[in-house]
């Protein structure tokens, strides 16, 4: 019976001070499992001129070099490039310990999983390896959003973790784009939306070697987590949009037609300070719900009402415009009509004119959004 093959993959940039205790673990683990598995290490380099590509080759590991930068980049080049059907990797900067590779490995072999996540928030974290805001508040943030908008009965318990183990072909089939830190989010998202069986499994974390300075940049790879995470979440802002835009509305609308002003548990509402707050909420409401038609027009699939307005052939989109901006029309005509009524002096017309305008407002910004849609989705 053939013994499963396994490749380490180690993405690397400059990393000749801690590539040396690295390698060091993975040749001594691929002895050691040598009747339990085949073992490949390969590193897969994304422009190291600091010898760290030479020293991997004296040792007979595999190097291919990944000409495109970032990490994800390099991971992806590694994993496509590796013989294994299962894949395996951590940094190159020793701050994950591959003695506790074998772990992950034989979680992966028993269970027969897809992927396993090595975590470092049930493992031993060491003192000064993770700085207290990665702790305590990115991890945990994008741990909640990425369960929030997609985990159905696995729930993600450290999304940054980059120590995994997982089968190639179904990361083949999760196509995974990402070329820099946000990578890791969108594995997960990707294996979320597949599907796919997953496991946690503790492992540690040890703070960077003196004089090393990390690659990872807290804001601004926090805010690619983010922004990603977002990327494949359309319908999350369809939901939240349209609530806030159906709840303000309708209540705008109300406001015109009581009459007046009610009081509700004490507050008084529906006066023309209130309008004006629901009138902008109503418009905040839209906004938000066109982000998600936006994003909808980069994504492979469709549904729902993203789906029917991105469908619209080029007529249909001509004759929705073409009413949309009449009706506003119409309506701008009307205020000044009414204006003319009173020889365009002071009019006592606040609660119409709110309630009008952000008709208006509303029904033109439908329409640029989705012209702006349909002109996105030619790209």
């Amino acid at each position: 019976m053939a013994l499963p093959r396994i490749t380490i993959v180690i993405p690397c940039l400059n990393e000749r001070n801690t590539l040396p205790f690295v390698l060091e673990k993975c040749l001594s683990i691929q002895k050691a499992n040598k009747m339990k598995y085949e073992l490949e290490i390969l590193v897969s380099d994304n422009g190291s001129n600091d010898g760290s590509q030479e020293f991997a080759k004296s040792l007979g590991v595999r190097v291919e070099h990944c000409e495109t930068k970032g990490y994800g980049a390099a991971l992806d080049s590694g994993i496509k490039n590796a013989k294994g059907d299962i894949i395996i990797f951590a940094d190159a900067d020793d701050t994950y310990d591959f003695l506790e590779a074998p772990k992950l490995i034989d979680k992966i072999l028993e269970t027969k999983c897809d992927m396993v996540i090595g975590s470092r928030l049930d493992g031993d974290i060491h003192k000064g390896a993770m700085p207290f805001l990665h702790r305590y508040l990115g991890t945990p943030v994008i741990n909640w959003i990425i369960n929030r908008l997609y985990a159905k009965n696995f729930k993600i318990r450290d999304s940054n973790s980059g120590f995994r183990c997982f089968k190639k072909q179904k990361y083949l089939e999760w196509d995974v784009k990402s070329k820099g830190m946000e990578f890791a989010s969108e594995m997960l998202i990707k294996a979320l939306q597949h599907d796919s069986k997953m496991e946690h499994v503790p492992v540690s974390l040890y703070p960077d070697k003196p004089g090393r300075t990390p690659h990872l940049k807290t804001w601004r790879d926090g805010m690619r987590h983010l922004l990603r995470i977002l990327f494949y979440a359309p319908y999350f802002f369809q939901k939240l949009g349209l609530t806030i835009l159906l709840v303000s509305f309708s209540q705008l609308m109300y406001g015109l037609f009581s009459g007046g002003i009610s009081e509700v548990f004490g507050f008084r509402i529906y006066g023309i300070h209130s309008l004006v707050l629901l009138s902008f909420a109503s418009l905040i409401g839209l906004s938000i719900w066109s982000v998600g038609l936006q994003i909808a027009t980069r994504q492979s699939k469709t549904y729902g009402v993203y789906a029917k307005i991105l469908n619209w052939n080029e007529d249909r989109l001509f004759f929705v415009l073409l009413f949309g901006f009449s009706a506003m029309t119409l309506l701008f005509l009307y205020l000044i009509w009414k204006w003319k009524q009173n020889d365009y002096l002071f009019l006592n017309f606040e609660r119409e004119l709110i309630v009008t305008s952000t008709t208006g407002l509303l029904i033109f910004l439908f329409g640029i959004n989705a012209l702006t849609a349909h002109i996105l989705k030619r790209e």
